[in-house]
């Protein structure tokens, strides 16, 4: 029997997203064959794992476990919302934001997470791909991160789609999880103004500029119509200068209750599933199509 190379064992994996020690197993029993490895590992797996590597995940859910002042939040994906609400994948992600928590190390990689023993048997890629193989769709660990509390976590999840992790220093509890809360309705890009990223203020500058420059106004009143626009937006994408989405008043804004009681949001972390992603479009046409396409191959 001809010896496998660490090459084949790649392609077959890049193709099939199975394990290595699968891939490598099914190359022998091939003959170092890639068809023939394919489908012995698509017989193994029963014809789920098949290049699902190339799939879009923009769904998926979001997960937070807290142990004292360590904290993970975590954002896995997967391809339907169908298998979102899957029992096996819903306990993965909360399963593997546990273990993120509970390890010593307070930094490391998606790649170095997936090199970690996930069970007795398997590290974390390993048993990511074999539960691809059961449930038959890509699943990616997209981010996490790792959090150490200056004062203490409060969290919030919005059904598993949502998540929310909040330092908070002083205050209470309940304050803690209205602001967690507050996070998730409104979705602040910062806790203070002075924290906003300059490349979306130099952006919002320029917008305000042409809409004032188009007024016919003088330069110095347009100078102040950019300000003005400029000083408004960083009030609505702080958190601080947020208005209370819970005040009665509608006035209060979140800088001004946690001034009240002598607390400070430390920093925050907000996840939502698929941000940022590629949605794949549905279209149940060009779906059966392509189900009678592979039906004659």
């Amino acid at each position: 029997m001809s010896q496998i190379k660490a090459s084949q064992v790649k392609e077959l994996r890049d193709k099939t997203d199975a394990p290595m020690m699968e891939c490598k197993k099914a190359l022998s029993e091939a003959g170092g064959d890639l068809k023939k490895a394919e489908e012995v590992l698509r017989v193994k797996l029963g014809s789920k794992a098949g290049k699902t590597a190339s799939r879009i995940t923009a769904e998926g859910a979001v997960s937070i476990f807290v142990e004292g002042q360590k904290a993970c939040i975590l954002e896995v994906n997967c391809e339907t919302d169908f298998v979102a609400k899957n029992d096996e994948f819903i306990e993965f992600v909360r399963n593997l934001a546990e273990k993120i928590t509970k390890l010593p190390q307070d930094s490391l990689t998606v790649g170095d997470l997936k090199q970690i023993q996930y069970t007795d048997d398997e590290t974390v890629e390993q048993f990511r791909a074999n539960l691809i193989g059961k449930i038959g769709e890509n699943i990616s660990i997209r981010r996490f991160q790792i959090k150490r509390a200056e004062g203490s976590f409060q969290s919030y999840l919005h059904g598993s789609k949502i998540g929310v992790l909040v330092d908070l220093v002083g205050g209470h509890q309940e304050l803690g999880k209205d602001i967690a809360m507050h996070i998730a309705a409104m979705k602040p890009k910062a806790v203070n103004a002075s924290e906003i990223d300059s490349e979306l203020i130099e952006s919002e500058k320029r917008i305000a500029a042409e809409k004032a420059a188009s007024s016919g106004k003088p330069p110095e009143i347009v100078e102040k119509m950019v300000a003005g626009a400029v000083n408004k937006y960083l009030k609505e994408v702080s958190l601080t200068g947020q208005v209370f989405v819970k005040a009665d008043d509608g006035k209060i804004t979140v800088g001004e209750l946690l001034s009240n009681v002598g607390a400070k949001v430390a920093s925050f972390e907000l996840f939502t599933v698929g941000e940022g992603l590629e949605k794949k479009s549905e279209n149940f046409a060009e779906e059966v199509a392509a189900t009678k396409a592979a039906s004659k191959n």
